[in-house]
């Protein structure tokens, strides 16, 4: 009986595209850990010189990179080897210096805009004043080990908190110095998709096609709205997370 033919050689794989090739060499030395979290990364003229490849191809494997959540590239700066997104609760209200001390690192906050204005109809309403009437207005970024990753733009009711511009928020954030004045009883969130402004773009070294999430929030105390804020995420840096139970 003849014997049976020796099975056909299964055919070579196709050499990888070069940007999938580069990628594979990026994703190499973070993953080695030769760069680490929050490395500044060489740039592109800097990984043309060192890999052998185009521009183009260089360009292509970074953006990619970058989509994937695995760099963060800031607008005249340069690109960084991303952290893990971290992620905030969806349906509780907690202190974002407490969440990234959770995770092990560190927070600081920059206080951008701290006045007070005139409530219009929307801040009227928002915050149970009468229109015309002042309100107070604080604008800070969020940094978790030196990367933006919140801007807070928040209004706050001054009959809760009549000293709330004169606070100094390097120690403590507004909402750890607002619920020890009226502690937190009720609130209500909005969730959104939406693409940064020009000055949020520059505040957190974002692209103007990032997509950010976007949590309006507002908070009650009692019976007294204490305030409305404007909470906006970078989505290449951060993920929300809920939990519902019966």
């Amino acid at each position: 009986m003849p014997s049976s033919p020796n099975p056909a050689p299964l055919p070579k794989a196709a050499p990888a595209p070069f940007y999938e090739q580069v990628k594979q060499l990026i994703l190499r030395q973070i993953h080695s850990g030769a760069w680490p979290p929050h490395q500044k990364i060489p740039s592109e003229a800097e990984l043309v010189a060192q890999l052998g490849f185009s521009r183009m191809t260089v360009h292509r494997a970074l953006r990619e990179l970058t989509s994937d959540g695995l760099l963060v590239r800031m607008q005249g700066v340069g690109t960084f080897v991303a952290e893990p997104k971290g992620q905030a609760a969806l349906f509780e209200v907690h202190n974002i210096a407490d969440e990234i001390a959770s995770r092990g690192h560190r927070h600081r906050l920059e206080v951008i805009r701290m006045q007070s204005e005139t409530a219009n109809g929307e801040r009227s309403v928002a915050l149970g004043v009468r229109e015309g009437q002042p309100v107070f207005h604080s604008l800070i970024v969020h940094y978790e080990n030196d990367v933006p990753v919140q801007i807070e733009d928040r209004y706050v009711n001054p009959a809760v908190a009549p000293e709330y511009l004169d606070q100094d928020f390097s120690s403590e954030t507004p909402y750890v110095y607002l619920n020890r004045l009226a502690p937190l009883t009720e609130g209500e969130h909005v969730v959104e998709a939406v693409l940064p402004s020009a000055e949020e773009q520059k505040l957190l070294h974002i692209p103007a096609t990032e997509p950010c999430l976007l949590i309006r929030r507002r908070t009650w105390s009692g019976r007294r709205a204490v305030t409305s804020a404007r909470l906006l995420y970078p989505g290449s840096r951060y993920r929300l997370e809920g939990h519902f139970g019966s």
